[in-house]
């Protein structure tokens, strides 16, 4: 997937050594092991998958007392999600990088036709 020399952190607490120093916010979100939902917004407090009905958490129980109750451990299933915005900050921190980032929106030729990827539709969304 990556080319020669670049290579994925192969645990996470490698991708937090890189990610953390450099103040990139991460947002962890528990999945539906069978991928159906994220456990967000209105799915936040439920323990189960409202569609398959697999539960979110792994489970231990307790082999000497048989009468006590399974506890959650941790989620069975996580999504890294790593937010834009700061990420869009962090490039216009920069003058001379924001300049040639603003390009697009300052210098460039309009005429009806595509020259440049900041003439499609969803750049044009991006700047709204």
């Amino acid at each position: 997937m990556l080319t020669e020399g670049n290579t994925l952190p192969t645990q996470n607490y490698d991708a937090k050594k890189i990610l953390c120093p450099m103040g990139m916010e991460y947002k962890r979100i528990h999945e539906c092991p069978k991928d159906c939902i994220l456990y967000k917004k209105e799915f936040e407090d439920l323990k189960k998958c409202p569609k398959c009905g697999s539960s979110q958490y792994k489970h231990k129980r307790n082999s000497e007392d048989i009468g006590q109750i399974e506890k959650e451990i941790f989620a069975l299933k996580v999504v890294w999600y790593l937010p834009i915005v700061p990420r869009l900050k962090r490039f216009f921190v920069n003058p001379k990088d924001a300049k040639k980032l603003r390009w697009h929106a300052t210098e460039r030729i309009y005429g009806g036709l595509l020259r440049h990827l900041a003439d499609l539709m969803q750049w044009k969304n991006i700047d709204q």
